[in-house]
């Protein structure tokens, strides 16, 4: 039996600042207070550590906590000691003198979690310290590590497949933010989870847009992207050190606060632009993929990947270190066909045949992605196996702006023909650069030696480039016409489909490849997300910074942008009004009330308190989950939303607007969770809203199916969402 909701959500309050929880949070933190397995995916910023964090503080015992790097140990024990809660780690950053302070503080049962690596975990006789702590819990975060299926399997990671032997009667509970079904299960098994309660939350990240770009001057695209979002500090992730160092350098020169990151520097120089980047003081991180893993910053306002990533999993893992805090972030793809080659070297280099073949498909799913004119979102979703239904997601570039078409059909005869002739020539299949070759008419040792320069195919696409077939190879492989073999290096074959298209010669529409036009420049978020005075939210930040600096502490572990944007909106000037900011638990508004409060009312005294009742349609799109963090609403959302507040029911606007009634109904639960108004009266009675509140009230928001079921199915979801958007204050739980 799960032990009631009021047992932790005071310590919600009390110690995070939150009335309520995200998504799957709630059911995680009961399981783990019951001693239960618990393995949990949860995307980044969903809300991961607080699974853990939350029962070390519902119950006696000692939670520990497996982590992947060292350097991050210390700014979440900053972050914990913050909001007043008793947490240390144990690391060789310590001294002597500090290792033996903390053994003692263990000992003495003072602290509440513990930060470690696996390789101390291990350690011979470290067990038997932790059965002295009277350890409650164990908790593996970024627990993908541990697989060797997954994208960034960790060695060390792997020995904790013995932890359950040495303490037979903990449990566990391993949380990630990113595994296909696959990894999920290799995680289950290697740590040998009994039984394990097992939760994926949706991968889909609403407050992220996703655009990937032609790439054409990266240098310059990269500068112009950062030079429209003043103040926001961002990652650039490069393929290579030696392009890690020429972007930071140019960045510099450009007048950009950035600085470089990767494997090859001296640690100690890594660790200082790490530090710098965590405390504000340097706007953009230029970095490989060693860097990002486990980073807490909140505030990261975008990412650009200036080279194609290796596959979708690192892709999302990397997109996802922005907007942990759940405002509007942007993200940035420079895709060139250059790109695929060097990539696809790479694999070539690569000794182990399995281990190319794992590549190869890895590659080509994320040229896919970077080719597809379909919805981002929905592209991404569906490789975690998740179906995402809306048909437009407001959020990426191929939804916001989608790319032409024209018609392909004499070249995808072309490119098909030259499949089927070399087949039919040589009775084996080629790649498709070969194809490429044959078509552009190069004279290779290879064409040579097959004859396929004798091929009636042979050199008729000369008026286009190797580039623009190889892209229009990969859509018509897209398209369903001709598929690769990744176990036998990618070659191509035509499909039923293909073979119906060249005996049919039906008309083939194909997608014009990504371009930069000017006009298409990547426009910034004129707002943040939380409608508010945008003149105190700058001064709050200014004022959290000093605060920060003072403490030694990087700015996000005072307050998140989120509760400074919501500071921003409500004016606070006592402590109770700050009390009700979201992210200000009891120990922040001790340490914090007076200075902030007493910031806000020197604002006032010189400047005109603005109304954010209603809500201004400036501000990009956040899309929602259930339930999501607040935002804005894109132009699709505020057009419903002009329509409605004239008067227009759901059922006119969606005919008007050739949408679904849902998509209207999510259009304004978006509003309301971003400050909108509504009369309740224009969905339901009095006496119906009376009887749905109450049903809220005795069973939680948490949920709605309960609900329903307890109102004995007289109400569809939809109306109920309206209904708890309208009692739900939006909270950023991180």
């Amino acid at each position: 039996m799960h032990p009631p909701s009021h047992d932790f959500l005071p310590l919600l309050k009390q110690h995070f600042g939150f009335d309520s929880f995200r998504p799957l949070q709630q059911d995680i933190v009961r399981d783990a207070l019951e001693g239960l397995d618990v393995f949990a995916v949860l995307p980044t910023g969903g809300g991961k550590s607080l699974c853990f964090q939350l029962p070390a503080l519902a119950r006696p015992g000692l939670t520990v906590v497996v982590s992947p790097l060292i350097a991050l140990m210390k700014d979440q024990v900053d972050s914990l000691r913050a909001s007043g809660i008793a947490a240390t780690f144990l690391n060789s950053s310590l001294s002597s003198q500090e290792t033996r302070d903390r053994l003692r503080g263990l000992f003495n049962h003072e602290f509440s979690l513990l930060y470690i690596s696996p390789e101390r975990l291990l350690i011979p006789g470290f067990t038997n310290d932790l059965q002295a702590w009277k350890i409650a819990r164990l908790a593996v975060d970024e627990a993908h590590c541990i697989s060797e299926w997954g994208h960034d399997f960790r060695p060390e990671y792997r020995q904790l497949a013995g932890i359950r032997s040495l303490l037979p009667n903990t449990p566990i509970i391993a949380l990630t933010a990113t595994a296909t079904s696959r990894v999920r299960q290799d995680i289950v098994d290697q740590l040998h989870l009994n039984n394990p309660r097992c939760y994926v939350a949706s991968f889909d990240r609403p407050n992220l847009s996703y655009r990937v770009t032609g790439k054409s001057g990266a240098a310059r695209q990269t500068l112009a992207f950062i030079k429209e979002r003043p103040g926001q500090c961002g990652i650039v992730y490069c393929q290579s050190r030696k392009t890690v160092e020429a972007v930071a350098a140019s960045l510099v020169a450009a007048g950009v606060a950035a600085r470089p990151y990767h494997a090859g520097l001296d640690p100690a120089q890594r660790a200082s632009h790490q530090d710098l980047f965590l405390r504000d003081d340097i706007q953009v991180m230029c970095a490989t993929i060693a860097f990002g893993m486990g980073i807490n910053k909140s505030n990261v306002r975008f990412v650009i990947h200036y080279d194609l990533p290796k596959n979708i999993e690192g892709y999302y893992q990397e997109t996802g270190r922005a907007g942990r805090d759940g405002l509007p972030s942007d993200c940035m793809l420079l895709f060139s066909p250059g790109d695929v080659v060097k990539q696809s070297q790479f694999i070539e280099e690569k000794t182990d045949p399995h281990d190319q073949t794992v590549a190869r498909e890895q590659l080509r799913l994320m040229i896919h992605f970077a080719e597809s004119n379909a919805c981002r979102r929905k592209e991404l979703l569906a490789y975690f196996s998740e179906n995402y239904l809306p048909s437009n997601c407001g959020g990426c570039d191929n939804c916001l702006s989608p790319r032409e078409t024209y018609d392909g059909t004499f070249l995808a005869q072309k490119f098909l023909s030259c499949v089927f002739r070399v087949r039919e020539k040589s009775g084996f299949a080629v790649g498709l650069n070969h194809l490429v070759d044959i078509l552009t008419g190069q004279a290779g040792e290879k064409i040579q030696k097959w004859g396929h320069d004798q091929l009636s195919t042979y050199g008729i696409g000369k008026d286009q480039t190797r580039s623009d077939w190889a892209t229009i190879g990969r859509e018509l492989i897209r398209l369903g016409y001709a598929s690769q073999n990744a176990a036998h290096y990618n070659t191509l074959e035509l499909t039923t489909q293909g073979r119906s298209l060249l005996r049919e010669r039906r008309p083939v529409f194909l997608t014009k490849p990504l371009c930069t036009p000017p006009q298409e420049a990547q426009k910034p978020a004129r707002t943040g997300g939380i409608p508010c005075d945008e003149k105190l939210f700058e001064q709050l930040r200014s004022l959290r910074k000093q605060l920060a600096d003072q403490r030694n502490v990087p700015a996000y572990v005072v307050f998140s942008d989120a509760a400074l944007r919501d500071m921003a909106r409500i004016y606070p000037t006592d402590e109770r009004e700050f009390a009700t900011v979201n992210g200000v638990g009891a120990a922040k508004l001790r340490d914090f009330s007076n200075v902030f409060t007493a910031e806000v009312t020197r604002f006032l005294r010189e400047n005109p308190r603005q109304d954010f009742s209603k809500h201004s349609s400036e501000a990009p799109n956040p899309r929602s989950q259930e339930p999501t963090s607040p935002g804005s609403i894109h132009e699709s959302a505020e057009a419903t939303w002009q329509q409605f507040r004239r008067g227009a029911s759901v059922q006119t606007i969606a005919e008007e607007r050739a949408l679904s009634e849902r998509t209207v109904y999510e259009h304004l639960v978006r509003g309301i969770q971003s400050g909108e108004s509504i009369d309740l009266g224009r969905f339901l009675t009095s006496e119906q809203q009376q009887e749905v509140i109450s049903a809220f009230a005795n069973l939680g928001l948490e949920r709605l199916a309960p609900v329903r079921e307890n109102l004995g199915g007289r109400y569809d979801f939809e109306t109920l969402k309206i209904v708890r958007a309208t009692l739900s204050k939006p909270s950023h739980l991180g």
